[in-house]
C-alpha cells in the first residue's frame, strides 16, 4: 500500500535512528483484542516475506497492520494512538468507511491510505497512520502530540477490507523502515527493534476465509476456485478457513450471520499442526431456501485463549 500523497520530502536528511522509541499505536491488547495481520514486506522483488522470513506480509507492503477481531469491535470504537511524541505534519479526513471492492477501487486511487495522520519525530523519522474512521481525526497539522495520545479511531477508509490500523515508519525521503528489523539482518538473526515493548512474533495466521456451495477440496481452496461470491437459494452454505502454520491444539471458530441473524457457530480443534491446512463447515439450505440477502462469515484462530488470526468472507444469496 502506497500513500504517496502524505509522504512529502521535508528534509534532505533522514537517517535511521535505531534506538527504540515506538509504543503500540492502537488501544488494544495484542493476542486478546487485536493481532498483527501483516508486517513490512522484506522481499525486495516479486513475492513477499516478513522480517522473520514468514508468510505474514503482502507484496510491496510498506507498514505493519494491527487488526481488530471483527467489525463489532470497530463499531464499539477503538482509538488509534500516537506511537511516539512529535509534531503532526499532515492529516486527511472525510473519506467514507467501506470495504474495498473491485467496483469502488477507483474511488481511492491516490488516497489508498484513507483517513490518515503523519507525525514527525525528533529522531528524524516519521510515523504514518492509515485507514481511520471518517470524522474521527482529532489532531491538526502543527499540533504537538504525546506518545499514547488518541489521534483518531480505527475505521475502514482507503484501500482496506477489514478494520485495522496500518502504521508505516518512514525516513524523511519517504522510504520505509521496518520497526521490527531496522537493520539489515533477517529471519531473527541479531534483530534490532524500534519498539519500546517488543511485540512477540507468531508465524501462524490465516491466508483467507471464503464461502463455497459444498465442502471444497484443498486444491480448490488454495487456488481460490472454491470461493463463491453468490450462492443459490437451495445450495449448501459452507464457510472455510485456510490457515498457515496452525499448531496442534489450535481452535478454529467459524460463525455465519445472515439476514435473519446468526446461522451457526462452529468450533474445530486442530488435531495435527501443518504448514498449510483448511477447515470447513456449513449447512444445507432450509426448506424454502436461504432468505435473499447478504451473508458474512467469520473465521478465528485461537491458541488457548490467545487470538492468533481472524478473517471474514461475504456472500450474497440472490
Amino acid at each position: 500500500m502506497r500513500a504517496a500523497l502524505l509522504i512529502t520530502v521535508l528534509s534532505a536528511a533522514g537517517s535511521l535512528a535505531a534506538e527504540p522509541f515506538l509504543s503500540l499505536p492502537i488501544d488494544c491488547v495484542p493476542g486478546t483484542t487485536c493481532f498483527i495481520e501483516d508486517y513490512v514486506d522484506a522481499d525486495p522483488g516479486p513475492g513477499q516475506s516478513d522480517y522473520m522470513c514468514g508468510a505474514k506480509s503482502r507484496d510491496d507492503h510498506r507498514g505493519t497492520d494491527i487488526a481488530l477481531p471483527d467489525f463489532a469491535a470497530m463499531e464499539a470504537g477503538v482509538n488509534v494512538l500516537a506511537a511516539a511524541s512529535g509534531v503532526v505534519e499532515a492529516t486527511r479526513d472525510g473519506m467514507t468507511d467501506r470495504i474495498l471492492t473491485p467496483e469502488n477501487a477507483s474511488s481511492v486511487e491516490g488516497r489508498e491510505c484513507g483517513n490518515a495522520v503523519r507525525i514527525g519525530h525528533e529522531n528524524g523519522l516519521k510515523t504514518l497512520y492509515c485507514h481511520m474512521a471518517q470524522g474521527s481525526i482529532g489532531v491538526h497539522s502543527g499540533d504537538r502530540v504525546q506518545a499514547g495520545q488518541p489521534i483518531g479511531r480505527v475505521g475502514l477508509s482507503g484501500q482496506t477490507t477489514y478494520p485495522h490500523v496500518h502504521i508505516s515508519v518512514l525516513n524523511a525521503d519517504g522510504s520505509e523502515v521496518d520497526p521490527f528489523a531496522p537493520g539489515a539482518a533477517r529471519c531473527g538473526e541479531a534483530q534490532e527493534t524500534l519498539w519500546l515493548d517488543p511485540i512477540p512474533y507468531d508465524r501462524s495466521g490465516l491466508f483467507t476465509a471464503g464461502f463455497s456451495d459444498g465442502v471444497p477440496g484443498f486444491d480448490a481452496v488454495r487456488s481460490g476456485d472454491a470461493r463463491r461470491a453468490k450462492i443459490g437459494r437451495d445450495a449448501p452454505l459452507v464457510l472455510y478457513g485456510y490457515a498457515f502454520h496452525a499448531e496442534t491444539g489450535d481452535r478454529m471458530l467459524m460463525r455465519v450471520e445472515g439476514p435473519g441473524g446468526a446461522l451457526f457457530d462452529h468450533e474445530e480443534t486442530i488435531d495435527e499442526g501443518k504448514a498449510q491446512l483448511f477447515r470447513a463447515f456449513g449447512r444445507r439450505a432450509p426448506e424454502g431456501g436461504w432468505p435473499p440477502g447478504a451473508y458474512r462469515g467469520f473465521v478465528t484462530v485461537l491458541r488457548g485463549d490467545r487470538l492468533i488470526a481472524a478473517r471474514h468472507a461475504d456472500v450474497t444469496v440472490p
